[in-house]
């Protein structure tokens, strides 16, 4: 990337809880540093505990430009974040996750709870319906997210999503594939007006 680049900002979703097994801390400090490295900037949740804090202090440290937002209510109990480049205070969630949205080039997630979950299927389902083009991928750590994988093949499988919605979800297992496919992605041509037009040439 150049100096005269546009930044490419990449919104992380991840747990405000660091898991059991030590590979989920160690890949997410080696996520930050690689977003670091890349001249690339971070947006997330705003908590400094966690997948979230190791994140944002690892791309802290390492120079990128790190952006935490995180609704007033949670302040105390998500542990907001203080020594970021910058902290963005919002009054909902939907004006947390509308503000991530709007900042993101590209979206990506590590393990991670039920809002982890939600989060990263939001902003996947809004590229299915074309309200952005902006790449989804899961950073699948240590088969974290084997079983949601096999959850959505067997959507595309029994009828309930085509495989082209299936295939934007980008899957890799280092930071380093991860930001790569994120970076070089390239949207699907819109060949129906909706997924649901399109899942009727999937019916006999």
């Amino acid at each position: 990337m150049t100096a005269t680049s546009p930044r490419f900002t990449v919104t992380v979703f991840c747990g405000s809880a660091s898991g059991h097994d030590p590979v989920y801390v160690e890949t997410a400090a080696a996520l930050g540093r690689a977003i670091a490295v890349r001249g690339m900037d971070l947006v997330f949740g705003g908590g400094h505990v966690g997948l979230m804090g190791t994140v944002a202090d690892a791309a802290m440290t390492a120079g990128a430009h790190v952006t935490g937002v995180i609704p007033r209510a949670l302040q105390a109990r998500e542990a907001v974040h203080e020594h970021l480049s910058e902290l963005v205070l919002v009054d909902s969630m939907h004006e947390r996750k509308t503000i991530m949205s709007e900042r993101a080039d590209a979206f990506l997630a590590l393990p991670g709870g039920p809002g982890t979950l939600e989060e990263l299927t939001e902003q996947w389902t809004w590229a299915q319906l074309g309200i952005h083009e902006k790449p989804c991928g899961i950073l699948n750590v240590a088969g974290y997210f084997d079983p949601f994988l096999e959850f959505v093949a067997g959507m595309s499988g029994r009828g309930f999503t085509h495989p082209r919605y299936t295939e934007m979800l980008l899957v890799g297992t280092t930071p380093e594939e991860s930001l790569t496919q994120l970076r070089d992605y390239v949207p699907p041509a819109r060949v129906a007006a909706s997924p649901g037009a399109e899942m009727a040439t999937l019916r006999p």
